[in-house]
């Protein structure tokens, strides 16, 4: 069996690297709409952006510097390129993905012959040979499937010290703009290789922040949508009232058209039984979006006053937009984090113990008690900086039956929604809040793990299973920060069309310099 884990293999530098030396597509930043350009007028094909691609993860992923972001290369992405360029010159292109190479998050399986390891050494034989349905619904699409991307290891729940961008797997994924800053996570690896130009578009998923979080750090445009339009069968899960896979992208239009392609109803994934009915093409309508009257509530929560200048620098691009600002408080959700920890201890032992049976022969930790049992006696390789104490936890639940799980659920979900994002958006009269996604990113630190010291807009939509929309809002101290716009169940269209205004009017986003540090002065939040 073929499957390729790290480093990247020689054979992947000698397909890469020689025949794109001279003629190599200039992929660096470059849209969807700009690969297709390419494409379109005979200045490259799907199969030398693809080598383009390659030749750029081998020659900064591994080596320049360093970003570890990507845990395995495909070795069919070349074929499926060059799959892409038979069906154009026939006149059979799939549509707006078809050619276009896509960067996928390794907790989502592929039928690719690379393993889905969720950046553990218990899953380095889980060659599943099967597509979750999402990726079959970008394969018919046409995208190829270029690799996948590190995360920080169990998507972030094995204990509660971890470092966002840390596997046993991959190692530690850095951050574009400031090698020695953490790029969050779980979504780490597609965070930094799309903000790195490795692919136009990527994968990520979201329990609670994971792909809000490393989108908002590196700088791009992240998606988190509603609960119940994209599958997660054949998905390493946490839970299965919040997980979802979402589109990170450098612009709205690119993260609009995969979203697009990701939709679809899924019979193994009940919670997505209504999707079809929200397909459609969420990118044809962004040029016409206006903000003129459109009321939005604000949210200030505590920052330091540089993230709080961005806001407000930000909050004047939408008013100038004709956006009516309102701000709102948050209001009193008393209970609402230990709820939430509550439901994910219990969901994550149910869901991922039934994820673990499905797995190949060769996978031997087929249960979350097994996987424990590896950690320990792997504990040099998968335990040098943090433990396991969140999985423990989990172990210790009495199952999805138990009263106390069941009530954690029902309130939080009440907490988040009803008197939460539903609260204040009611108190404006308004369909869209606004606040800023996350702080700038902190130091990566091996001995304390993550530093979560400024603001985060992820929890009320996360829980609710509401989407979440967070656009570049520029750089502070060289740092990206980003803006969410959230709003209530399948509002994607809506939130999609004032980001995509948003972002035009402040041509925010700024390219990363793959500094070895970032110039941080005194007073500043949520980094030191």
């Amino acid at each position: 069996m073929r499957h390729h884990l790290l480093p990247l293999t020689a054979a992947l530098l000698a397909i890469a690297t020689p025949s794109v030396a001279q003629t190599a597509p200039k992929v660096e930043e470059a849209s969807i709409a700009d690969l297709k350009a390419m494409i379109a007028s005979g200045a490259a094909t799907s199969e030398s952006i693809t080598q383009a691609y390659l030749a750029r993860i081998a020659a900064m992923d591994r080596s320049g510097p360093t970003l570890r972001s990507v845990i395995a290369t495909n070795p069919d992405a070349l074929a499926q390129a060059r799959a892409a360029d038979t069906r154009r010159k026939a006149g059979k292109a799939l549509g707006p993905l078809d050619g276009v190479p896509v960067l996928v998050k390794d907790n989502i399986e592929t039928k690719d012959p690379i393993a889905t390891t969720a950046g553990s050494l218990a899953l380095k034989d889980n060659v599943t040979l099967r597509d979750a349905p999402m990726v079959a619904a970008l394969r018919k699409g046409g995208a190829v499937i270029l690799g996948k991307t590190n995360l920080s290891e169990w998507a972030n729940i094995r204990s509660n010290n971890s470092i966002s961008g840390w596997s046993a797997v991959g190692g530690q994924v850095r951050n574009p703009y400031a090698l020695d800053r953490t790029p969050c996570g779980s979504s780490s690896g597609t965070g930094a290789s799309i903000a790195a130009s490795f692919a136009a578009v990527g994968i990520g998923t979201e329990t609670d922040g994971s792909v809000v979080c490393p989108s908002s750090i590196n700088g791009l445009v992240g998606l988190k949508p509603t609960i119940g339009l994209v599958s997660r069968t054949h998905v390493v899960p946490i839970s299965h009232s919040q997980d979802t896979p979402g589109p990170m992208a450098r612009s709205v239009t690119d993260a609009a058209i995969l979203f697009s392609a990701m939709i679809a109803s899924d019979p193994a994934d009940a919670v997505t039984k209504n999707a079809d009915k929200y397909k459609r093409d969420y990118a044809a309508g962004l040029a016409g979006a206006s903000l003129k009257g459109v009321r939005i509530a604000v949210r200030r929560p505590t920052m330091g006053a540089d993230l709080a200048k961005a806001f407000d620098a930000a909050l004047a691009v939408l008013k100038a937009q004709g956006a009516v600002l309102l701000d709102v408080e948050m209001p009193k959700l008393d209970g609402l984090g230990a709820a939430e920890f509550a439901v994910l201890l219990s969901e994550l032992k149910g869901d991922l113990n039934a994820y673990l049976a499905t797995t190949p022969a060769a996978v031997k930790t087929r249960t979350l008690k097994e996987v424990m049992a590896f950690n320990v006696v792997n504990a040099a390789t998968e335990m040098p900086y943090f433990a396991q104490e969140t999985f423990e936890a989990a172990e210790k639940t009495r199952g999805l039956d138990d009263p106390e799980y069941l009530g954690a659920r029902a309130k939080s979900k009440r907490l988040a929604g009803v008197e939460g994002i539903d609260a204040m958006l009611a108190k404006a009269n308004a369909q869209i809040l606004v606040e800023p996604s996350y702080g700038p990113g902190w130091l990566i630190d091996g001995v304390y793990g993550d530093q979560y010291n400024g603001p985060s807009s992820s929890e009320l939509p996360a829980v609710s299973g509401y989407p979440n929309l967070t656009v570049p809002m520029g750089l502070v101290r060289g740092l990206p920060v980003g803006l969410s716009f959230i709003g209530t169940a399948y509002s994607e269209g809506t939130l999609l069309g004032a980001g995509y205004v948003y972002e035009q009017a402040s041509k925010a986003r700024v390219a990363p310099r793959y500094l070895p540090t970032a110039d941080v002065g005194p007073g500043m939040d949520g980094v030191r």
